[in-house]
């Protein structure tokens, strides 16, 4: 069952995901309300799953040997589950994402070199069940 958020609840998740270190009695300031709202909204959404976890975001300038890339995969079949199950065996897809339109899935990879690229595309293309994939490396973030 998805969670239910209201509106506290969708302006606490926007100042987590801009700072997930932010500390309680700012979040709460920030919010117009208690510390102990805030560690009862946090618990709650924990507990249903609407917060999966906590990350770290890394500057650029520490993944600049990290090459990513961005693979669309077609399956054949319209259940793409077992697809889905074999792609997230593969190390280098850190993220894994539906789609619609001519595409069915969209992979975000990470590696560590174009070799590992290559390594991880082959795993990815012999996976039974998909049918295609077209990839295009990310050369560098575009800023206004």
């Amino acid at each position: 069952m998805e969670p239910t958020l209201d509106d506290l609840d969708r302006r606490l998740l926007a100042l987590l995901r801009d700072n997930a270190r932010e500390p309680v009695v700012t979040l709460a300031a920030r919010l117009g309300v208690t510390r102990a709202t805030v560690n009862k909204r946090l618990n709650r959404l924990l507990d249903s799953g609407a917060i999966l976890g906590f990350s770290v975001r890394v500057h650029d300038a520490a993944e600049r040997s990290t090459i990513r890339a961005i693979t669309l995969i077609a399956v054949e079949s319209r259940d793409a589950r077992d697809a889905i199950r074999s792609l997230h065996g593969i190390p280098e897809i850190a993220a894994l994402h539906t789609t619609n339109g001519r595409w069915d899935l969209v992979a975000e990879l990470r590696c560590t070199s174009l070799t590992a690229l290559d390594g991880a595309l082959g795993a990815l293309r012999g996976i039974e069940g998909i049918r295609d994939s077209e990839t295009s490396i990310l050369l560098s973030t575009a800023t206004a």
